[in-house]
């Protein structure tokens, strides 16, 4: 059953909401549009704040969704880690979509906000300042998953999910990278 829920996290994280709203809203397709990511950022820079904003709570969403339907049927710690790892991994590589998705920030995001959820409300006020201020998303992300760990430690989260709270930004910015160094799809 553990591979059950971590597939069902998968399938939630790979649901494509920034291309749904790009085809809903404009009846375009986000991964020809802008730098051709299927995120919040960039469905917020095509399509207006409010498709933006609420792509960012869908994929905020997705991740939590994920960690808490784990939890929720009882399954061990790993298997609830693997899940929010698959829905971010979902987002970022949806089935789908060939997979061809996100970054995986916001989802990310939903999944450490259900694990270590008083780090992540600690940190989100310096984020959101720095993303209302500086107006990038990079530069956000580092603000609040650099300290993360530091702060976990210092409220005494378990070692397992300071080192998850390392790991999964990781991957988001293993796919960042991955992206820029794509070539561009003429």
């Amino acid at each position: 059953m553990p591979w059950l829920v971590v597939l069902v996290g998968y399938l939630l994280g790979a649901i494509p909401t920034a291309y749904i709203a790009g085809r809903l809203l404009k009846g375009r397709d986000i991964r020809h549009l802008g730098d051709r990511n299927m995120g919040a950022a960039n469905a917020y820079r095509q399509f207006g704040a409010v498709a933006g904003v609420s792509v960012f709570f869908l994929d905020v969403g997705k991740g939590a969704l994920a960690v808490i339907a784990a939890q929720a049927i009882d399954v061990s710690q790993a298997t609830v880690l693997i899940t929010g790892a698959a829905a971010v991994a979902g987002h970022n590589w949806p089935v789908f979509l060939g997979f061809r998705g996100g970054r995986g920030e916001s989802t990310c995001i939903g999944v450490l906000l259900t694990l270590v959820t008083q780090p992540m409300l600690i940190l989100a006020g310096p984020a959101l300042a720095t993303l209302i201020v500086k107006k990038n998303v990079i530069l956000t992300s580092a603000v609040l998953f650099i300290p993360l760990p530091l702060v976990s430690w210092a409220l005494g989260v378990p070692f397992l999910l300071i080192a998850y709270s390392i790991a999964l930004p990781c991957l988001v910015g293993f796919t960042h990278f991955l992206r820029v160094r794509e070539p561009a799809v003429q």
